[in-house]
């Protein structure tokens, strides 16, 4: 059976094992959406992984969800990546930097601006803004014409990425945010070529995942996805047909990779994962939930099919996760109320194991 810890080719690069360090916001970013130099210690700390996927990274103004979140759309923020980036390679490890459009889920406390999204839906809670949580606000519908600003976003930003340093870039059309928004049966209630039917539905994700491709190259381009997936208040009909659809439509375009969410039942995601012939990564748990990925879960979905298998939680508190779930050595728990708080507290205090004599 392939180990957790055997090498994998992905497109250009050879990851040195199949752990990934999974998205995960972090609320660390300098004003202006610049990178720190403490965000470059935390994934170089995090280097041993195989591959790296940033938190995520807004390409556009008007795409940030969450204060405090860094972006790629601006000169300085290249700038500001490039240590993090060099950090990271000089460590030996490789880093893709998620492209995250926050559509509906943003205020315009935040940004300045009515958030967009597919229809004039809000999203169901409350969204982070500068002065706290705040109810989600009715999102301005995109007119049909400005559907290829949106796209355009992500591959400008991918362009932006590949000259910060990265390695490449994954998109994220998971969770709720724009990308998801548009593949939802209750977000996405439009009547134009982007709303309806399947292949309507999964339209804005192919472009935007053309259009990032053309950009920086097929190698460099993941997506994530959560089939299923009822974030935000989201709901999707016909999931089987409206994810293989999608991914047969991926599939033509050669993207790097499909990072899967288990966001759905587990007889969808196995056939999902026959659809898929290319490299898949699998986050074997639901986000928010109380569990999160050990090693069990991990060599569970290696017999299942996936390449890689991506860690979230368990990569906060262990910047040496790798080399704890080699040696089956104890994962240390994170502590929630440092998440979202800012500092280097509950960022940069993790150390690696302690050995005792």
């Amino acid at each position: 059976m392939m180990s957790l810890f055997h090498s994998y080719r992905l497109g250009d690069l050879t990851l040195p094992n199949r752990v990934v360090m999974a998205p995960m916001t972090r609320i660390r970013a300098a004003a202006g959406g610049l990178a720190t130099p403490s965000m470059a210690t935390y994934y170089a700390q995090r280097a041993s992984a195989g591959l790296i996927v940033t938190e995520g990274v807004q390409p556009s103004l008007i795409g940030q969800s969450n204060p405090g979140t860094p972006g790629l759309h601006t000169d300085e923020q290249v700038a500001a990546w490039r240590p993090v980036t060099a950090a990271v390679h000089v460590n030996g490890g490789r880093i893709f930097a998620q492209l995250m459009h926050g559509g509906r889920v943003s205020h315009p406390d935040t940004t300045g601006a009515q958030p967009v999204a597919p229809s004039a839906v809000p999203a169901a809670g409350k969204v982070f803004t500068p002065a706290g949580p705040r109810p989600a606000p009715t999102p301005r519908a995109l007119d049909t014409a400005e559907m290829p600003e949106h796209v355009q976003a992500y591959a400008h930003a991918a362009r932006r990425a590949v000259d910060a340093g990265f390695d490449g870039v994954e998109l994220h059309g998971a969770n709720g945010y724009l990308i998801s928004q548009f593949l939802s049966s209750n977000a996405n209630l439009r009547t134009d070529r982007y709303g309806g039917s399947v292949g309507n539905r999964i339209r804005f994700a192919v472009e935007a995942a053309a259009a990032t491709v053309e950009a920086v190259g097929g190698h460099r381009t993941g997506i994530r996805l959560s089939p299923g997936g009822t974030f935000w208040g989201l709901e999707e009909t016909d999931v089987p047909e409206l994810y293989t659809a999608l991914l047969t439509e991926l599939a033509r375009l050669g993207v790097a990779y499909v990072h899967l969410e288990a966001t759905t039942d587990e007889e969808t995601l196995v056939g999902l994962r026959r659809a898929w012939p290319g490299t898949l990564i699998m986050n074997p748990v639901a986000g928010l939930g109380p569990e999160q990925t050990g090693r069990a879960d991990a060599d569970r979905w290696l017999g299942l099919g996936a390449d890689l298998i991506s860690f979230g939680r368990a990569f906060l508190a262990n910047p040496d996760l790798v080399e704890r779930l080699r040696s089956g050595l104890p994962i240390a728990p994170a502590d929630e109320a440092t998440y979202y708080q800012g500092g280097d507290a509950g960022y940069l205090t993790y150390p690696t194991y302690q050995y005792t004599a």
